[in-house]
C-alpha cells in the first residue's frame, strides 16, 4: 500500500499542502492514506508523521513529494529511512525520483550517510 506524508513549515494559511497532495494522489496514494503536519521538519514531535509511521506495515511504501518534507537534515532523513528499511517499508520521493523499491536507489540511499 502507498502511504503519503505531507508537511509545510508554517501553521498559518500562507502555506498549503495542496501541491503535495495533488502530486501524491497522482502517484497513486489514496486520499485516505495521506498524513500531514504544519510544523518545522526539525521537530521530532510531529503528530502527522507519528500517525503515518504507525500506519505503515511491512510491504508498504512511504511516499513524499520532496525529501525535505520528511526530514530537515540528512542524518535525520537517514534515521527515518533506516527505520523504514528495518520494518520492511520502502520509501519513495517524487521530486528527487528516489525509490527504494528498486535495487539501485536502495544502495544509493542507504550508503549516502555512511
Amino acid at each position: 500500500m502507498l502511504i503519503g506524508y505531507m508537511r509545510v513549515s508554517s501553521a498559518d494559511e500562507r502555506q498549503s499542502v495542496d501541491l503535495q497532495r495533488d502530486a501524491l494522489i497522482a502517484a497513486g496514494v489514496d486520499d485516505r492514506h495521506l498524513h500531514q503536519d504544519k510544523a518545522s521538519g526539525a521537530r521530532d514531535d510531529r503528530p502527522g508523521l507519528k500517525a503515518c509511521m504507525e500506519e505503515l506495515r511491512s510491504g508498504d511504501v512511504l511516499v513524499v513529494w520532496k525529501l525535505d518534507r520528511l526530514g530537515r537534515s540528512l542524518s535525520h532523513l537517514i534515521r527515518i529511512v533506516d527505520e523504514l528499511k528495518e520494518r520492511g517499508v520502502a520509501f519513495r520521493s517524487l521530486t528527487e525520483q528516489m525509490d527504494t523499491t528498486t535495487p539501485c536507489s536502495d544502495t544509493i540511499l542507504w550508503t549516502a550517510g555512511r
